[in-house]
């Protein structure tokens, strides 16, 4: 996709240090001259929006690291410490939190984003299972994360989601249980279990930095989608990543940041529980255990199952069920913006998901578990029958026949008649 590297040493010593190590000459090819479709919208900017993301996270927890205590008798008041005792702790720490539902609320649109455009079609399907793999990793790290503040929300949610997997017991007597008892590292949730937690939820994100890099290698591979769905033709499809891709990059970043802090220094804990800012305590239980936001989908999923083992299987079902998204839609033409009967159906599912929020942070009971199972069968018909189905009957709308033409106009080529597969993906 690069194609042949432009780049020259400017001095006799860049040019020795390039020869046996080209760090210079992989920036530029691959930051620098590395060609972009020159149709990319703001959409586009949330890969950079979440290694932003990635790196403000990892800097704020080492530092939190440093002064957290990961015990039963002092992992509560440690992050109180942070807060009130350490120099900027409590900016520290409001920044990490906020940036949780801020990594989670970038990464959802990425999502969305590409299977709107359909990111996810041949040659890209690497990409795309990498980036389905980067989401449990952030989901088990998160989960991990809100374990260590060792509040009551916190500490139940973590008894109730764990406990989840006794439920194996059901297929292979025995092997639930141990799985739980090896997590708590004991009969229930303690100071073991903070411990043990703590450790994996440093680890992860150095797993997730690895799994980002394989995603970038992919990426710079198979090169990126457009809105169009077109692949590259010709130079007049491209532009160099630097300035034009990154200058709007800088923009969207511009904006997500101050989203990101009038949370911090406005609303900190505006999307945290206030259950979660009293201490965990064994002997009581919240009236209502529900997880963070970002996970409140999969959550509903979990609840609308009657049988324990079935809600278990949903929950996970409903993640795994993204890495063979790449074959199980049948359409020839990746760009939703021209497949006028899968669009609405796309509509529908965004708005299922978002039902399936609100419906995860409502009690299991009466009319909210029956709307949660109708929005649950719904996400799977959607994979399962809708994107096979619609695939094969739809005909698509009149696409331009290459990206140029769809930023200047038929000028630089002519039109596609409707019904014909405008460069169907490459198997």
């Amino acid at each position: 996709m690069s194609g042949h590297s432009t780049y020259e040493p400017k001095s006799r010593f860049a040019k020795w240090w390039d020869e046996r190590l080209p760090i210079a000459r992989t920036v530029n090819d691959q930051l620098v001259d590395f060609p972009t479709p020159r149709n990319l919208n703001y959409l586009w900017t949330f890969g950079g929006i979440l290694t932003f993301c990635l790196v403000v996270q990892l800097l704020t927890g080492i530092v939190l690291a440093m002064h957290f205590q990961p015990s039963a008798a002092e992992a509560f008041n440690s992050v109180e410490h942070i807060r009130r005792d350490v120099n900027y702790g409590w900016l520290i720490r409001n920044i990490h939190a906020v940036g949780a539902s801020m990594f989670f609320f970038a990464v959802y649109i990425h999502i969305f984003r590409g299977l709107y455009y359909g990111s996810y079609k041949a040659p890209r399907e690497v990409l795309w299972i990498l980036g389905v793999f980067i989401l449990l990793a952030m989901m088990a790290t998160a989960f991990i994360g809100y374990s260590l503040v060792w509040g009551q929300m916190s500490f139940w949610a973590v008894t109730v989601i764990t406990n989840l997997f006794s439920s194996l017991d059901g297929i292979i007597p025995g092997v639930g249980t141990a799985i739980v008892q090896w997590m708590w590292g004991g009969y229930s949730v303690s100071g073991v279990t903070l411990n043990r937690f703590f450790s994996l939820h440093y680890l992860l994100p150095f797993v997730i930095c690895g799994l980002v890099g394989l995603h970038l290698w992919a990426l710079h591979v198979a090169g990126q989608n457009n809105p169009t769905g077109l692949d590259v033709k010709s130079k007049a499809d491209t532009l160099p990543m630097t300035p034009y891709a990154v200058s709007k990059d800088a923009v969207g970043l511009g904006f997500f940041l101050i989203l990101f802090a009038w949370f911090v220094f406005y609303v900190p804990d505006y999307l945290g529980d206030a259950v979660n800012y009293v201490e965990a305590n064994p002997l009581v239980t919240p009236p209502h255990i529900v997880p963070e936001w970002y996970f409140l989908p999969f959550y509903a999923i979990l609840r609308a199952i009657p049988s324990k083992l079935g809600g278990v299987i949903a929950m996970f079902a409903a993640i795994a069920v993204l890495v063979f998204i790449p074959w199980l839609d049948t359409s020839r033409v990746r760009s939703t913006k021209y497949r006028p009967i899968y669009r609405w159906f796309f509509w529908l599912f965004a708005f299922t998901c978002l039902a399936l929020g609100y419906l995860g942070s409502k009690p299991a009971e009466g009319v909210y578990v029956m709307w949660a199972q109708i929005f649950t069968a719904y996400y799977f018909i959607h994979f399962l029958l809708v994107m096979p189905i619609v695939g094969l009957i739809e005909t698509p709308t009149q696409m331009p026949r290459s990206i140029a033409e769809s930023v200047l106009g038929k000028g630089s080529g002519g039109g596609m008649p409707a019904g014909a597969a405008a460069s169907p993906e490459k198997r």
